[in-house]
C-alpha cells in the first residue's frame, strides 16, 4: 500500500492572470483514486504560521495569509494570492510535513502537491509561495525527529530557494540536478549542484545522477530524504530543456529508491514541476513517479531495508 497525502485545498479555482495549470493536482488525485485500495489517503492539517516563520520572513508570511501580497512579489510568484490561494499555501507544506511523518513509519509517502523550491525568505517565485521542503526539513531536525535531512531535488530547475533557506545548516543538506541554462538565471548554492547542458538524454542523466548522488549520500549520511520529484526533465515539457523519456523518468525513480533502500533511508516525495497543455499527461507522469517509488519503498520498515 502506498501512503498518499492530499488536501482538498490543493484543487482550487485558478486566480485571474495565472499561467499555472491549476488542474494538475486534481488530475493526480483522480488517477490515484482509480487505483483503489492500493493507495492509503491522509488529509493533512494546515501548517501553523509559526512554522512558516521559521524559514520565511514573518512580514511575507502575513502578506500571503492575509492575501495582500504586493504587485512586485505577485509578478515573481506568477499568479495573484487570493484568499483561496493563501489557504492552499498553508495546506501544501502541511501535506509535505504529513508525508514526512508517514514515510518515517512506512518507508515512503507522497504529497500530491509541493516541491515549491523557488520560494525565498521574503517572497515567492516561479509558481512557489511557501517552501514546503525547507519548512518540513527544519521541523524534522528542530523537533529532534531525525538528525540530518537530505533534500534531493531532481526538478529541471535548480532548487534555489531551498538552498538559500537552509544554507549553513549542518543538519540539512541539499542536492540539485538541473538544466544549467534554465530558470532561475541566478543560481543559489546548494550543498551540491549538478548543472546539466541542454538536451541531456536518459543515459547521460542517469549516469550523472548515479555518479554524484551516491557519494553525496555517503559523505553526508542523512537519516531521511525529502525528494522533489519534478517530471519537467521530460523531453516534451514546456519549461524543460532536457530530453528524458517516460522510461528515463521511471529509471530515475528506481535509482533514487535503490539508493535509499541501500542506506535504509525513508523517503517523502513532493510533486514538483511538470508543464504543458495536456494536464492529464503531466498528471500521469507524476502518478507514475509516485507509484514507482511507492512500489519499491513502501511495505518496508526502513530499518529492515537490507533484510
Amino acid at each position: 500500500m502506498i501512503h498518499v497525502v492530499h488536501h482538498p485545498a490543493y484543487v482550487t479555482e485558478a486566480p485571474a492572470r495565472s499561467t499555472y495549470r491549476w488542474g494538475k493536482n486534481g488530475a493526480i488525485r483522480d488517477l490515484l483514486r482509480a487505483k483503489g485500495d492500493a493507495v492509503a489517503w491522509t488529509e493533512p492539517e494546515l501548517i501553523p504560521p509559526i512554522w512558516l516563520e521559521a524559514v520565511h520572513d514573518p512580514d511575507y508570511v502575513a502578506e500571503v495569509l492575509e492575501a495582500r501580497v504586493p504587485p512586485d512579489k505577485t509578478r515573481r510568484i506568477g499568479f495573484p494570492i487570493t484568499e483561496q490561494v493563501a489557504h492552499r499555501a498553508r495546506a501544501v507544506p502541511g501535506g509535505t510535513w504529513a508525508a514526512a511523518l508517514l514515510a518515517l513509519e512506512h518507508g515512503f509517502a507522497a504529497n500530491t502537491a509541493g516541491g515549491s523550491h523557488h520560494a525565498l525568505a521574503n517572497t515567492g517565485a516561479g509558481y512557489c509561495v511557501f517552501n514546503d521542503l525547507a519548512v518540513a526539513a527544519v521541523r524534522l531536525v528542530e523537533q529532534g525527529i531525525v538528525g540530518r535531512v537530505a533534500i534531493v531535488d531532481c526538478d529541471v530547475h535548480q532548487g534555489d530557494g531551498t538552498a538559500a533557506l537552509t544554507a549553513g545548516r549542518p543538519d540539512i543538506v541539499t542536492y540539485s540536478i538541473h538544466a544549467e541554462k534554465n530558470f532561475p538565471a541566478r543560481k543559489a548554492r546548494s550543498t551540491l549542484d549538478v548543472g546539466l547542458p541542454d538536451g541531456v538524454d536518459d543515459d547521460g542523466y542517469l549516469a550523472e545522477l548515479a555518479a554524484t548522488l551516491t557519494p553525496f549520500l555517503d559523505e553526508h549520511r542523512p537519516d531521511f530524504i525529502l525528494y522533489q520529484a519534478g517530471v519537467d526533465p521530460f523531453v516534451e515539457d514546456r519549461l524543460g530543456r532536457l530530453s528524458l523519456t517516460r522510461e528515463g523518468l521511471i529509471a530515475r525513480e528506481n535509482l533514487i529508491a535503490d539508493l535509499a533502500l541501500a542506506r535504509r533511508l525513508p523517503v517523502a516525495s513532493t510533486v514538483g514541476g511538470g508543464y504543458g497543455d495536456d494536464v492529464m499527461a503531466i498528471a500521469e507522469r507524476h502518478v507514475t513517479a509516485i507509484q514507482t517509488l511507492g512500489e519499491r519503498l513502501s511495505h518496508r520498515n526502513p530499518a529492515e531495508a537490507e533484510a
